[in-house]
């Protein structure tokens, strides 16, 4: 076995680390060996001499390369025999195996099954920096396993760029043993201008990769964000005197596999790769990384409940372990297409998926261990309101009960190791032939859709077809292989023969794991539905399931404010009212129909908020038709009410009476009003059905209804309509204005010494001079401090213009 790996100067201060306490935490730069050294090493430990090391890696592609090169390194071909491999495709492991390299799922998995861990010395946590959701979980339980069960069993966090204090803290104070060799040096190289869009990523990629090839000597591994852009950069590099391969997760093993070994016939050789070799991989001969400093992640949107995967920066620890790829076996270069100054401004860290996911896995797999999330130890605690939505889901998916208890339904699905939604499914199949057809639809829903093309036809069975033979030009062959795998291994897990045909309803079992996703058209419209979680959600008029009456919806697309429909079934509302009687209801009621612009009666069978049947009914409840028809009128935000002059000078007066005399008086603004439609309008809806016959009412009279006898006394006292002006006059006060507003004529004024108050001088009042032609001349809140000064200047501007009317020097002595 080989030691001359840099991360052996740490392996003493980490064996005894281990030996006086049952936690560690190991940081070692990329390259270091950490992965494949560190468990061959503490296998031979006294306290791990009767039991199993795992070892965890976030993904598969590292799972396998990790356990192929162990298993070299112990003199065996491949992994089955002292290091063996457990991934959701792949077992290989034996009586012999004392070190089993394992993806995080499994091991949530084998600890619901086998809660002590029986055989199992230690479990490390490779990686552990990537904070996926999985390796959160597990650590957290198996955090509870060693203090409630098993405190020998021993913990390691390993990684690159770990935050060692926080995991230290995590751990229990665990000692933090640092590595500070790397294998080989690594120069770094940013480029002196950033992309103005990703889109232009494969582009400058691939002249990137011909540069580096002239001026490098070694193999090229290139970061890319997803499967699209390899794609293209592959198409731009047509010609390349160097063999381009891909590598990626949703590859074959055997593709996979030429991407991780040396090119034949010495030639060079370029890996285009996403983020699954940031971490954990050795590519033979790479000895140049270009990094595009992208990554592709799933974001939960939180209007809709549904992810996407969106485009990020990566953070700075994730360009440290993309440029550590190129010291692995020789000294490297890194090259960076960004600058150094964006570099700066990059995140140290991706976000924790904890904080961004879906949480009902995470949320069902606590409740099947018996303990409240909260109750159990994450580094980051995943956010209480993510965590209140998985509950709600779980509840619908019938796991969970009232009281947020696990169901027996919750311990089948939890059993099953695969997402809430599609565990729900496979246990609604009733027989094997069902149980076959449930496999296959859980299947193509991990993987990507195998149709390609955005405008790809959105019906379900056109996916089964492909998975029993069926040809068609837009399907992507390795994608089928991948869903045909993972479709024996659930019929394993529901003990269903591998002949045995998919028979059954594939619309029935989609609603049982997607109920909120069960979709009826709306209107007339082809395309366009209506889920049963009230969101909008459409599809071409040309997809040959626009037609349909009613569709259960498996895979959705945000796009603006609507949801596109990517893969759906078509249901009977026969099966759905066999398969769910609870969730239907039959009411009687009144509704406003927007097409009619009316209220009408009618009888309903509804789903959740869809309508599945109705018809009218002859008679309606007086109070509900007037209820509804307030509704409507507050939805159009009662401008179907004629708002005269009056009636908005009637609002702001008792407005301003409120701000004067505090909150005894009522709040009669726009939004209150909205608000509380059904208690001041609807009593006077009695007999109308319509919005147009709304133009009939008085609102004036409404408003001052609100009002008892004295209030609207008080009222006309301390804000009167219309104020009382010398020689008989009155002029009227505005009170829609942001200060109420006495508006005359300035002979109208004249005798009048100073502006009367309102409410007790409470309310403010100002007055609006106009000139003999109605126009603005003044306004003043102070009238006798008008009168006293500015007036003689606008007296000498309006005598010479209207010559005709009197411009008394003092106006407060004189008759208008």
């Amino acid at each position: 076995m080989s030691f001359d790996l840099p991360v052996a100067e740490a392996l003493p201060a980490l064996t005894a680390a281990l030996r006086e306490s049952s936690n560690a935490v190991l940081v070692a730069p990329p390259g270091a060996g950490k992965t494949t050294l560190v468990p061959l090493v503490l296998k031979d430990e006294p306290w791990a001499l009767s039991g199993r090391i795992l070892v965890l890696e976030p993904r598969r592609v590292a799972a396998r390369a990790a356990a192929r090169r162990m298993a070299a390194m112990v003199g065996e071909q491949q992994p089955g025999g002292l290091i063996g491999l457990a991934t959701r495709l792949d077992r290989m492991v034996s009586d012999r195996t004392r070190v089993e390299v394992v993806t995080e799922g499994l091991l949530v998995r084998r600890l619901q099954s086998d809660p002590g861990l029986d055989g199992v010395a230690a479990v490390l946590f490779d990686e552990a920096h990537e904070r996926n959701l999985d390796t959160d979980l597990a650590l957290a339980l198996c955090l509870d396993v060693q203090r409630a069960l098993r405190p020998e069993l021993r913990l390691l966090a390993m990684s690159a760029t770990l935050d060692g204090a926080a995991f230290a803290g995590l751990l229990g104070g665990a000692p933090v043993i640092e590595s500070l060799g790397r294998a080989f040096p690594v120069e770094v190289k940013h480029r002196t201008r950033d992309l103005k869009d990703a889109r232009d990523l494969p582009e400058s990629m691939a002249g990137a990769i011909r540069d580096a090839l002239r001026e490098h000597p070694g193999d090229v591994l290139a970061f890319l964000p997803g499967w699209g852009e390899i794609r293209r950069t592959q198409e731009r590099l047509a010609g390349l005197d160097a063999l381009v391969v891909p590598l990626h997760g949703e590859l074959p093993p055997a593709e996979q596999d030429v991407a991780l070994n040396p090119a034949p016939g010495g030639r060079r050789k370029v890996v285009l790769a996403t983020s699954i070799a940031e971490t954990s991989l050795t590519v033979p001969g790479v000895r140049i990384v270009v990094d595009g400093g992208f990554r592709r992640a799933p974001r939960l949107d939180a209007a809709s409940g549904l992810s996407r995967l969106v485009t990020l920066r990566i953070s700075r620890a994730a360009a440290e372990q993309r440029a550590g790829r190129a010291g692995r076996q020789a000294p490297g270069v890194a090259i960076r297409l960004w600058t150094e100054a964006l570099h700066r401004g990059l995140p140290l860290a991706d976000r924790p998926e904890v904080l961004e996911a879906e949480l009902s896995s995470l949320v069902l797999d606590c409740a099947a261990w018996g303990a409240e999330v909260a109750a159990l130890s994450f580094l980051d605690p995943p956010p209480a309101g993510m965590v209140k939505a998985a509950r709600a889901l779980l509840r619908d998916l019938d796991a969970l009960d009232a009281q947020g208890r696990i169901t027996e339904a919750g311990r089948r699905m939890a059993r099953l190791g695969t997402h809430p939604r599609l565990a729900r499914m496979l246990i609604a199949a009733a027989d094997d032939g069902e149980r076959a057809l449930a496999a296959d639809l859980a299947a193509l829903l991990e993987e990507r859709d195998p149709i390609r093309g955005r405008e790809a036809p959105s019906d379900v069975h056109l996916r089964l077809d492909l998975l029993h033979g069926r040809d068609r030009a837009d399907a992507d062959g390795a994608t089928i292989h991948r869903i045909r795998r993972a479709a024996a291994l659930h019929r394993r897990r529901l003990r269903v023969h591998g002949s045995v045909p998919a028979e059954g309803d594939a619309g029935a079992l989609l609603a049982a794991g997607f109920p909120d996703r069960i979709a009826a058209k709306r209107g007339a419209m082809d395309g366009a539905f209506r889920l049963a979680s009230g969101q909008g959600a459409r599809l071409p008029a040309t997809d040959p399931l626009a037609k349909a009456a009613l569709l259960a919806v498996a895979d959705l697309e945000l796009q603006g404010t609507e949801a596109r429909i990517r893969m759906a079934a078509p249901i009977d509302r026969a099966v759905l009212e066999s398969r769910f009687p609870e969730r239907l209801r039959r009411e009687e009621g009144a509704a406003f129909d927007a097409r009619a612009g009316a209220v009408v009666a009618r009888r309903r069978l509804m789903f959740g908020p869809l309508v599945l049947e109705e018809a009218p009914l002859p008679h309606a409840d007086p109070e509900a038709v007037a209820l509804a028809l307030a509704d409507a009128a507050a939805e159009r935000g009662l401008r179907d009410l004629k708002w005269t002059d009056a009636a908005r000078q009637a609002q702001a007066r008792i407005l301003w009476m409120r701000r004067a005399e505090g909150e005894d008086w009522p709040d009669v603004s726009d939004a209150t009003l909205v608000a509380t439609v059904r208690d001041w309008l609807a009593p006077h809806l009695h007999g109308k059905t319509r919005l147009s016959e709304l133009g009939g009412l008085d609102v004036t009279a409404l408003l001052l209804e609100a009002l008892p006898w004295e209030r609207r006394r008080a009222l006309d006292a301390a804000l009167p309509a219309r104020i009382a002006l010398p020689a008989g006059r009155s002029a009227a006060v505005d009170y829609a204005r942001e200060v109420p507003t006495l508006e005359a004529r300035a002979q109208h004024l004249f005798g009048l010494a100073s502006l009367p108050p309102l409410a007790g001088g409470r309310v403010p009042l100002q007055a609006a001079l106009l000139s003999p032609a109605g126009r603005p001349v003044a306004v003043t809140g102070d009238l006798a401090g008008f009168w006293k000064g500015a007036w003689a200047e606008v007296r000498k501007e309006m005598r010479g213009r209207y010559p005709k009317h009197p411009w008394p020097e003092d106006p407060a002595g004189a008759l208008g």
